[in-house]
């Protein structure tokens, strides 16, 4: 059960991580968090503020003989990526995470972790309550829906924080230190239908595509893993084309920045045709898991005999809609010419789900160049408008630029060195950290990030390594130390 992690080491941040797994907080649903946040700074007898947005700033003084440090905001955020597998009975609005250890590993039971950004929290948390620590002037800063928009990094004020170095605790593998991030775009896509009666001689399937592992769609997207929005889609083309299948219903994953896992769709198709389409289902299924077997050797297809309904989508619309899916770029779209191996650009296909009279799809657009995010996002526009859709863009967010020269990147880089005998790597990371957002409104700001290793965030797969949770919090413990004299 979940109390067990209360037992490990290092207890005064995995009390806190167990504290945040019994506080529901999915993105656009931080009332709760917000509120146990804050109450935790306000106990300590710290000055705790809610800014107009919904962050959180805690700020602790330096201790004795450290107030001659450099400013330091510790900074993660408070919501969580609700994704579950479709068997588990989980409300993200109500229920606690049911984290449990692993082996090497705590995890959660059919749900996300909330690792990612718990860990990051519940190490702000612990500093603020330590009283056995050497730090400067400590801010802890509490970002509102990270996962689905940014918008507390986006709408934080300036003068609001007084550090001058940022430590952004939301990385997800120790021993390294990220010091640039990609920005992003979503492109929204919309494509109006009519619904028509059922023709005559029809039988009714519902599709589902599942067993996929998902995962980030910026740090993840390079596995190649299977995409179920564009599996589902690819199949409808083609059934559509050979066999007369119509869509009557249509859902297709469930978050912008993860990798879809699941995908449904209600359809009929002529009874003449029945068997040659269930013939064509299995074959496809199994031209697919060969294709996935490295990476996604889960991938199941099915097709369950439903009622028949009254209406199905216009063709028009579906037509439109499948080739628009099946032709959109998808996956890594360019590699960083100067780091070898480093995602420059890539777009997650996210979405599918009918809205009133209207099937809309999600895309979220990623790179390390704001230029090259841009054509990309233009050319999946103009792929969906070519087939029909109305299209459009929103939450552009910057991505960060690497500082090599950055002074408390040489600082950490020897704290590591003395700690744990060896110099961490220096990345940049292709997910959108707020370091980027934030930057740009405290340019001001020394910003690295770091964090312990976690794996499948945004996915119920989503584990933390035990150990490296120990090494992080030596890590900032000692680097709290380190910091450079103002």
């Amino acid at each position: 059960m979940s109390k067990d992690i209360l037992n490990l080491e290092p207890k005064a941040l995995w009390k806190h991580f167990y504290s945040l797994t019994q506080v529901p907080r999915p993105s656009k649903k931080e009332e709760r968090i917000r509120a146990f946040v804050a109450d935790f700074g306000k106990n300590l007898g710290l000055k705790t503020i809610i800014d107009e947005i919904g962050n959180v700033i805690i700020k602790k003084p330096a201790t004795p003989g450290m107030e001659d440090r450099k400013g330091i905001i510790l900074q993660g955020h408070m919501d969580m990526v609700p994704q579950k597998n479709r068997e588990t009975k989980h409300d993200f609005e109500k229920d606690p995470i049911d984290a449990y250890i692993d082996g090497e590993w705590v995890t959660a039971r059919g749900t996300t972790l909330g690792a990612d950004n718990g860990m990051g929290v519940a190490a702000g948390m612990a500093v603020l309550e330590a009283t056995d620590m050497q730090h400067g002037p400590i801010e802890v800063f509490v970002t509102t829906d990270e996962e689905t928009g940014m918008t507390g990094a986006i709408n934080v004020k300036l003068g609001v924080l007084d550090g001058d170095i940022l430590l952004n605790l939301d990385s997800e593998d120790e021993g390294e230190l990220y010091i640039g991030c990609a920005g992003g775009v979503d492109t929204n896509v919309k494509y109006h239908f009519k619904m028509e009666p059922v023709p005559g001689g029809m039988v009714a399937y519902k599709l589902t595509v599942k067993g996929l592992k998902g995962g980030h769609s910026g740090l993840d997207i390079h596995y190649g893993k299977g995409n179920a929005c564009l599996i589902l889609n690819n199949f409808l083309m083609t059934a559509g084309e050979r066999y007369g299948v119509r869509l009557t219903d249509i859902d297709a994953g469930s978050l912008r920045n993860a990798i879809p896992r699941e995908a449904f769709a209600s359809v009929v198709v002529p009874k003449e045709n029945e068997l040659a389409f269930l013939n064509y289902l299995k074959e496809f299924e199994s031209e697919e898991k060969t294709k996935y077997e490295a990476v996604d050797p889960g991938l199941i297809i099915v097709a369950e005999e439903s009622d028949v309904p009254k209406q199905v989508i216009d063709k028009a619309a579906q037509e439109g809609l499948t080739k628009g899916v099946v032709n959109c770029p998808n996956g890594v779209l360019a590699w960083d010419k100067d780091m070898e191996g480093v995602v420059e650009t890539s777009s997650n296909l996210a979405i599918i789900k009918i809205v009133d009279n209207a099937i809309e799809v999600a895309c979220l657009t990623r790179s390390a160049v704001d230029a090259e995010r841009d054509i990309a996002a233009a050319k999946i526009a103009e792929n969906f408008k070519a087939y029909g859709a109305e299209v459009s863009h929103s939450g552009a967010y910057p991505g960060w630029k690497p500082n090599v020269n950055s002074e408390i990147l040489d600082t950490m880089k020897k704290v590591y060195n003395d700690n744990f005998g060896r110099v961490p790597e220096v990345k940049v990371i292709h997910a959108g950290l707020e370091c980027g957002i934030l930057g740009a409104t405290y340019t001001n700001w020394d910003m690295i990030s770091f964090g312990p290793t976690i794996r499948h965030p945004h996915s119920p797969d989503e584990k933390v390594n035990i150990a490296t949770v120990q090494k992080f919090w030596d890590y900032l413990v000692e680097t709290l130390k380190s910091v450079p004299k103002k």
